[in-house]
């Protein structure tokens, strides 16, 4: 290569990558396994945020039920609804869990349907 001017093969080699990238089975190719990582990725932080909130709730609902059976004691047992409460709380969780069970099935469902290309 002399002073400005540049060498045919390395003019080449870069059509010739260009022409590989751009090729229209490259791009369909490359645009659905980015699609498809897109999607893979949304459903797993689904699936995280579902899992926090499971979490969160059972946080709350356990410090909740261990208040309560404080004063539940300090009372002598005579704390009215207590068993209300304690079936409230622990339908907090149950229903967490379902919600936990749904999001993850759905999660899967949308990441599996998906149909590339």
């Amino acid at each position: 290569m002399s002073g400005s001017s540049i060498d045919q093969a390395l003019i080449d080699a870069v059509v010739n990558s260009r022409d590989a990238v751009m090729a229209q089975q490259t791009v369909i190719t490359s645009g659905s396994g980015k699609a498809y990582q897109s999607i893979a990725q949304t459903a797993a932080i689904a699936v995280q945020d579902a899992a926090d909130t499971l979490r969160n709730i059972q946080t709350i609902a356990t410090t909740a039920t261990g208040v309560a059976m404080a004063e539940w004691l300090a009372s002598s047992g005579v704390t009215p609804d207590m068993d209300k409460f304690f079936q409230y709380t622990a339908t907090m969780i149950q229903n967490a869990t379902t919600d936990f069970t749904n999001i993850g099935s759905a999660s899967s469902k949308i990441v599996n349907d998906f149909k590339p290309g």
